[in-house]
């Protein structure tokens, strides 16, 4: 019933509540139901946004409840959640029963909290230089192609793996994306991993050289380049999730991408129709720009009648999940959904989960979304499509921001997960040894 404000918690605090983020969840997750509060995110005369942890919240009908007041689901323990709202959705929350306690500001002098600064990742015209050493470094191996540019003019580029990388060959294609949420910046540094990582193995790790040998790999490094800029080059953080495009009528700026896409948008409860909403899902399915670049490069991938692409993650930060479709509804399938594709996804998402420590779930059981990358690839292509939420498990790793010297680690721990996915993206289906029944010639 009340806002309790708190100072810096001491280190045990800290400890305690680590303890209790069983089940942390990231930026991809987070989701809000229309609201009608006045918003002007993302103009100069934005409202503050804090961290609280609200108590009394266990179950993901609660959890889909408490989204609908437009805040920001950062992280879901036990029986509780870590939002970010501004001072008017934190009235909101209290009005509705609940405790909030604000949590210390993340910050590398509280202590209690281990962040960076934003020199320590790639900025958008680093990793560009970066990404274009690395295919100059490969020529036979990977190529760059532009598919398309952003709100504000930057370039959204994909860059093709594979051991004839000049011919457009019939085999599996697997997508990772990366950086659809400006804040995340470590997703971006994944994808720069990877590119190193499968350009060096070739030739010298059996299973990178058969993978590249016998896929195709699309890596998309930022699909949110104007909102990676807004958010980091300032030189300062600005907590910023959005795309940079603005919203006719109202002073907000930006949609959440990952509410935009066209497959049960604004179905279910699951986004927010507030403008200034850090979950706005747009004026129409694919009304944000980058969305639609995505959405026509995988439409592009159709030949023959066919979708190439046949498994995908998309990269966000934080929580340590490995996420699968629906999240539109509760229930672990639906029309478009069987039995056997939800067990091929659980099978394979707990697989790798068990390489990189992880949690699987479906995304529901979270609490409802709408409008997501992984219900659209799966309900209108077909793509196996995971959300992987990477580190840290909760604010005290550094929540969105986790200090640059993890990048390494953090960055191989999906090493393994990737190759998982790569090997069993011809078929499925033999994860759960229903090979012949659904994969056959």
């Amino acid at each position: 019933m009340r806002i309790t404000k708190r100072g810096k918690r001491t280190t045990t605090a800290a400890a305690i509540l680590s303890l209790a983020l069983a089940l942390p969840l990231g930026a991809q997750a987070t989701a809000s139901s229309p609201d009608t509060s006045p918003g002007t995110s993302g103009t100069a005369a934005a409202p503050v946004e804090r961290q609280y942890e609200v108590t009394g919240v266990s179950t993901a009908e609660e959890r889909t409840a408490l989204a609908a007041t437009g805040v920001s689901i950062d992280e879901v323990l036990h029986h509780s959640v870590v939002v970010t709202a501004d001072e008017a959705r934190a009235k909101r929350i209290a009005k509705l029963g609940h405790e909030l306690t604000e949590l210390p500001s993340a910050a590398p002098a509280e202590g209690d909290f281990t962040t960076s600064s934003p020199s320590q990742y790639h900025s958008y015209a680093q990793m560009t230089a970066a990404v274009d050493s690395i295919v100059q470094q490969y020529p036979n191996l990977m190529r760059k192609r532009v598919i398309g540019r952003s709100h504000q003019g930057r370039e959204i580029v994909a860059i093709k793996v594979s051991n004839n990388v000049g011919v457009d060959e019939n085999k599996p294609e697997v997508l990772f994306t990366h950086g659809m949420h400006a804040r995340e910046h470590l997703t971006v540094e994944q994808a720069i991993y990877t590119l190193r990582e499968f350009g060096q193995g070739y030739g010298q790790d059996s299973r990178i050289t058969r993978m590249l040998n016998e896929r195709e790999l699309w890596i998309v490094p930022s699909v949110n380049p104007d909102g990676k800029v807004y958010d980091q080059d300032s030189g300062s953080w600005r907590n910023w999730r959005k795309n940079r495009q603005p919203n006719s009528g109202t002073t907000a700026v930006g949609t959440d991408i990952n509410r935009n896409w066209n497959y049960r948008w604004g179905c279910c409860g699951g986004s927010s129709g507030n403008p200034g909403s850090a979950t706005y899902r747009g004026s129409a399915p694919e009304s944000a720009t980058e969305t639609k670049v995505l959405a026509d490069f995988v439409r592009s991938r159709v030949v023959g009648g066919e979708q190439q692409i046949t498994a995908h993650i998309d990269f966000h930060s934080y929580s340590e999940l490995i996420l699968w479709p629906f999240g539109y509804t509760y229930n672990d399938t639906a029309p478009g959904l069987t039995r056997d594709d939800r067990d091929a996804f659980a099978t394979v998402g707990t697989r790798m989960a068990a390489s990189n420590g992880y949690r699987p779930q479906q995304s529901s059981d979270l609490y409802i979304t709408d409008g997501s990358i992984n219900d659209w690839m799966w309900g209108v292509h077909g793509i196996f499509s995971y959300t992987f939420e990477m580190y840290p498990g909760s604010a005290y790793g550094g929540g969105f921001y986790p200090p640059g010297s993890v990048i390494n680690r953090e960055t191989a721990r999906n090493r393994e997960a990737m190759l998982i996915l790569m090997e069993n993206a011809d078929c499925m289906y033999r994860s759960i040894g229903k090979e012949t029944q659904y994969c056959s010639n």
